[in-house]
């Protein structure tokens, strides 16, 4: 039985790079193609309109900023999962995508078998971080003796969120609920002083908390 394909829409401004985008996802084996849009206001209608997996979402645009679009759209429609992919990456960009919701953060020159493998580990609940992403986030976040120490189970938690898995297989593989998954990661995110699964990870490697696989 065939999967469900991933649902995306490619939000850029910039003509060549939407296509370009559009023709290498198009004939990608189980992802689905929804829609593309060129300006903040068209990609925000789309995407409450179509509901996609995944946003390929671009932070500079006409009308509304990537960000923007993130804030106005998120409330109605959680389950939307933001990939940026910018030519940006300077402290004020990152922090700002990533606390408006961004689950990934990839600049635009990433290969596209990185791109698409990004996508495929969104929906498997894997943060998507440009490696000199993840380390200019350290800038952001406490020193490793400001922090507040993780417990035993925190930790545990926080090694599977690294290893990319979702709340549900936490739970499932700890013996736990989803809702005390829930908690935990809440505690993890207030003791790392972050604020989503993606600086957790980055926080996590960078600070040797959990080793990085190599």
């Amino acid at each position: 039985m065939n999967s469900v394909p991933i649902r995306i829409l490619v939000v850029d401004d910039h003509p060549v790079v939407r296509h370009g985008l559009v023709s290498m996802l198009r004939y990608e084996p189980g992802i689905e193609l929804v829609g593309e849009a060129a300006d903040g206001m068209e990609a925000a209608r789309l995407i409450l309109e179509q509901l996609p997996d995944v946003v390929l979402l671009d932070l500079r645009l006409p009308g509304l900023s990537g960000v923007d679009i993130m804030r106005q759209v998120r409330p109605q429609a959680p389950q939307v999962r933001f990939l940026v992919l910018t030519t940006y990456d300077t402290d004020e960009y990152i922090g700002s995508a990533l606390t408006a919701g961004a689950q990934g953060y990839l600049l635009k020159d990433t290969p596209p078998e990185d791109l698409v493998r990004a996508v495929r580990g969104l929906m498997q609940g894997r943060a998507a971080l440009e490696p000199g992403v993840a380390a200019r986030l350290l800038e952001r976040v406490a020193r490793p003796d400001d922090m507040d120490e993780l417990s035993a189970r925190e930790l545990e938690v926080l090694r599977l969120l690294v290893a990319g898995a979702s709340n549900k297989a936490i739970a499932a593989q700890l013996h736990l609920s989803e809702n005390t998954i829930k908690t935990h990661l809440s505690r993890i995110f207030e003791k790392l002083r972050v604020q989503s699964r993606a600086e957790a990870v980055a926080v996590a490697l960078q600070r040797g908390i959990v080793p990085m696989e190599r």
